[in-house]
């Protein structure tokens, strides 16, 4: 029987990622990795959390191994399985024993996406032992000082059912993240993006207003992701009201009423 890992050298980061800090954020980080606590971060897609979390690995120089939790997600694709492979079984670790091997930093996106023995699987890992249990090897991997376990996901995509439970989130030290204030915001678009400070003001004003329509007939409002999106479309040449109809507006929502209602207030900021 044979042992295969996940290449962590591809998961550093070489280039510094462009990251404006809003608040205390990187200090509160900071303190949390040399106190082994890990992270939870919190707040609406679209607003940074991803890249706050490739800015820090890159600032300690740590792998980032990070994994988009989803509805079929097991704690078998964390920590790993057997596999057959040329007639001989395989040991092949997951995503979160790697980054435990490694001492690199794991980050589980949207973690209530996942199935719920995912969570039980990260309980140890997550509160002073530090520890991962590989059930099925009969091993347990004590976490080495430089790891970091983070985990993410949005308050206001929860219900009932998809809750973090007490449980796991009171072993971490919370992040709450939002939409940049307008000058960082609009900063971050140009930098993104490439346009001119008019354009990203103008897509900042637009996601403002849609921000406003939040529990008013749409889920959330424009991420900066997607004004990032828009502000690449006209700087590609694509006329300002397509792109950003094509880019923020229809993204938002599927109901025509409140995709005429968002037309109208995209008219009044160009």
């Amino acid at each position: 029987m044979t042992t295969e890992t996940i290449d962590i050298s591809r998961h550093y980061i070489s280039e510094e990622p462009f990251y404006l800090p809003m608040e205390k954020e990187l200090e509160l980080f900071d303190a949390a990795y040399r106190n082994r606590i890990p992270v939870l971060l919190k707040g609406p897609t679209g607003c940074g959390k991803t890249r706050f979390m490739m800015h820090v690995a890159w600032k300690y120089r740590r792998p980032l191994v990070t994994v988009a939790c989803h509805d079929d997600l097991t704690a078998s694709d964390l920590v790993g399985r057997y596999l057959m492979k040329g007639g001989q079984t395989v040991w092949v670790d997951g995503p979160l024993t790697a980054a435990v091997r490694a001492g690199g930093f794991c980050y589980l996106d949207e973690v209530v996406e996942a199935r719920k023995d995912t969570t039980v699987v990260i309980h140890p890992l997550a509160d002073d032992r530090r520890l991962l249990p590989v059930e099925k090897r009969g091993e347990l991997l004590k976490a080495p000082p430089d790891f970091v376990l983070a985990i993410s996901y949005n308050p206001g995509y929860q219900s009932v059912l998809k809750d973090l439970k007490q449980s796991t989130r009171q072993r971490f030290l919370a992040l709450e993240f939002t939409y940049p204030p307008r000058e960082l915001e609009t900063e971050i678009v140009m930098h993104e993006s490439g346009t001119d400070e008019e354009t990203a003001r103008t897509l900042v004003l637009f996601a403002e207003k849609t921000r406003n329509l939040k529990d008013r007939g749409l889920l959330e409002g424009a991420s900066t992701r997607l004004l990032v999106h828009a502000a690449k479309l006209i700087r590609s040449g694509i006329d300002p009201a397509q792109a950003i109809g094509a880019a923020v507006a229809e993204p938002l929502t599927d109901e025509h009423e409140m995709l005429a209602a968002l037309r109208e207030i995209l008219q009044s900021v160009l």
